[in-house]
């Protein structure tokens, strides 16, 4: 009776491994996985939140993007676009979308360019990365790479801690890339401004990880733009297997 229930354990667990093996092998492989985690939070304002959205749109569309995109082994990524702000609001506004060429990189773009903006207040960056780690399950995508890149323009100030939702997305293979926004416009409640704060370096230091992790800047609002598609063209064309420096 022992031998017997041994033997079934071991045909059921074989059987499970096929199972999961089949299920993996259904997904469509794709270079990188990415999930934008965008900052909605009160600091920023409507004219700020169109400078971002904007600076989105363009960057996804722009050629430099295309060519790295279709640089690599598969020629082509899966991207999703969240929004964040407090411990309880995370709005998904484009599902995972494969992009592998002009016309998904620009139709991607056009979707997110007429979808409303919204806004909420707190900023929990912890909240977003721990929204953004299950999105990577049951997608319908194999990644080399699975990346959440986080933009905002403040520190976590709501929601557990940051550098533990940090640590546990990258024990599950995700890295974190950072973009935070840069100003000197006053904070609500008078709370410190992101130049007062240093938040670059508070971002290398408690939001990105995992291998080959980095920090872009950017200056303002009005920077955004370069910045963010200076950071996608690094991280769709970075080869998964060498570490990319930081901005340190």
């Amino acid at each position: 009776m022992v031998r017997w229930t041994e033997v079934t354990v071991v045909v059921l667990v074989a059987m499970a491994h096929l199972h999961a093996a089949t299920a993996s092998a259904q997904d469509l492989p794709v270079d990188l996985e990415l999930v934008l985690a965008v900052d909605v939070s009160g600091s920023i304002d409507a004219e700020e939140a169109r400078q971002q959205r904007e600076g989105y749109v363009a960057a996804l569309a722009d050629p430099g993007v295309v060519q790295a995109v279709r640089s690599g082994f598969h020629r082509r990524i899966a991207v999703a676009y969240l929004e964040w702000a407090s411990g309880d609001y995370q709005r998904l506004v484009l599902d995972w979308t494969l992009i592998e060429d002009d016309a998904s990189a620009r139709a991607f773009a056009g979707r997110l360019a007429v979808n409303p903006r919204r806004t909420a207040r707190w900023t929990s960056i912890s909240a977003a990365i721990d929204a953004a780690v299950p999105m990577f399950d049951d997608n319908g995508y194999a990644g080399d790479r699975r990346v959440i890149d986080v933009s905002g323009d403040g520190p976590n100030n709501r929601g557990r801690s940051v550098t533990a939702a940090r640590d546990d997305a990258v024990a599950r293979g995700i890295v974190i890339n950072g973009l935070p926004i840069l100003n000197d416009r006053q904070q609500p409640f008078d709370l410190p401004t992101p130049m007062e704060l240093d938040l670059d370096s508070y971002y290398y230091e408690n939001v990105v990880g995992g291998p080959g992790s980095f920090v872009i800047p950017a200056k303002d609002f009005t920077d955004f733009r370069a910045a963010i598609l200076s950071k996608l063209i690094r991280e769709i064309a970075a080869d998964g297997g060498t570490p990319v420096p930081s901005y340190r």
